[in-house]
């Protein structure tokens, strides 16, 4: 059921209506905020847990006025992979508390400064590279996930091929969620899903919570891939504000949007969940169905809190063959290393000029190479040791950089 127009306006929703919308957001979202942890070995059930709170974190803080739904990062599913492998899931938490930090130091480094020292710092230069590692550096995983079972794998990606390129409204705005429900079915009728911890769960259960521990190399480790996912922000708040038409970059304010993310994402490390971040597709559904009511996401938020309570949800979940995930994956992770290659793009980056090229292609070199530099229990690589490196290229490098939209905006 797709409400819109007149029939969603503020003015007009009845409380039922808000509720048939919420749970239509919170779906529009799930594919997206379960499949992050079951990449990253973490229970589902607590990044449903992490995105309802974390999103009611984020309207509490913003003043209840933008209308975003915070689900599971994408960026940080290779770091959180490698982390993991380098110093277990307690300590990575502990880095990815100190990424809602940074985000908390950068919002008020906006307030008083604006996206200008942002920018030049972290050009769409060094931006871009990242993002392309982020999704190219997981390409062996997804394809080793896909080979358990091409057939099921195959048919998951193509699902999630037609329904980005071929269908439209709001099944367009589901590929990850519809992929995975074809890629089950394929499943069950082949007889490779097992039931059983499906049966045995309890219809209520907290989630498996995670308690971080503290580790400084892991902290190290995690901060630099923060800043990459805060200029996504930006563009997320800019996008939400035209489709609202409204500037939420003035009000409430960017530093106030990012504080929100930081404060959730912090609050998802402290509980054992993956970052979070607004999600682009919850965006697309407001634009299609005019719904721009911050309340509606609000319910999406408790539906998602709910859900997380409810055992057979996260055993029904663990049941998904790693086929299925696999598939996806195989589009997936391309997609965001084209996101990378867009934002070169869209910022005008001349491939022309050396400097250019240099800081590109040391960029993904390190990154994709897993280049590491160690000293004692301290080690930086991969994406993190990637990003330090663009930023120093960059800054010995000079050149005159292309400003984020809006980067003159101060915070009130």
């Amino acid at each position: 059921m797709i409400l819109t127009q007149e029939a969603t306006a503020p003015g007009f929703q009845s409380p039922t209506k808000r509720i048939i919308l919420g749970v239509q957001f919170l779906f529009v979202a799930f594919g997206a905020t379960v499949l992050v942890p079951l990449l990253v070995g973490i229970d589902p059930a607590v990044a449903l847990f992490t995105a309802g709170i974390g999103t009611l974190i984020f309207h509490l803080i913003t003043k209840g006025m933008v209308p975003v739904f915070l689900g599971s990062s994408f960026a940080f599913i290779a770091p959180i992979v490698a982390a993991t492998e380098l110093y277990g899931l307690p300590g990575t938490l502990s880095g990815l508390i100190a990424v809602g930090v940074v985000y908390g130091l950068v919002s008020g480094i906006i307030k008083v400064w604006g996206l200008r020292v942002i920018e030049k710092i972290f050009p769409s230069i060094v931006v871009g590279p990242v993002i392309m590692i982020i999704g190219l550096s997981l390409a062996p995983v997804a394809v080793n996930m896909a080979k358990t079972n091409w057939i099921i794998s195959s048919i998951a990606l193509l699902t999630a091929i037609l329904i980005v390129v071929y269908t439209k409204g709001m099944l367009k705005l589901i590929p990850i969620f519809s992929a995975i429900v074809v890629g089950y079915i394929v499943s069950v009728v082949l007889g490779e899903v097992d039931f059983t911890p499906i049966t045995e769960a309890a219809w209520f259960a907290l989630p498996e919570f995670v308690r971080p521990e503290l580790n400084w190399s892991a902290i190290l480790y995690m901060i630099p891939v923060a800043f990459a996912p805060i200029i996504e922000h930006v563009g997320d708040m800019y996008a939400i504000g035209g489709v609202a038409n409204k500037e939420f970059v003035k009000k409430p304010g960017l530093n106030r949007t990012l504080l929100g993310d930081g404060v959730a994402t912090a609050f998802a490390g402290f509980f054992g969940g993956p970052p979070n971040t607004t999600y682009s597709e919850v965006t697309g559904a407001i634009a299609l169905t005019k719904v721009v009511d911050p309340r509606v996401l609000r319910i999406a938020a408790v539906t998602a809190l709910v859900f997380s309570l409810i055992g057979k949800v996260s055993a029904f979940l663990k049941t998904i063959p790693q086929a299925v995930l696999g598939g996806i994956m195989l589009l997936l992770f391309g997609m965001i290393a084209g996101i990378g290659i867009k934002t070169l793009i869209d910022a005008k980056t001349d491939f022309t000029k050396t400097r250019n090229q240099v800081i590109i292609s040391v960029v993904l070199t390190v990154g994709i190479g897993g280049a590491q530099i160690s000293y004692g229990n301290f080690s930086l690589a991969g994406i993190g040791l990637a990003s330090v490196v663009g930023v120093v290229l960059n800054l010995i490098l000079p050149d005159k950089s292309k400003p984020i939209k809006g980067s003159e905006v101060k915070e009130e």
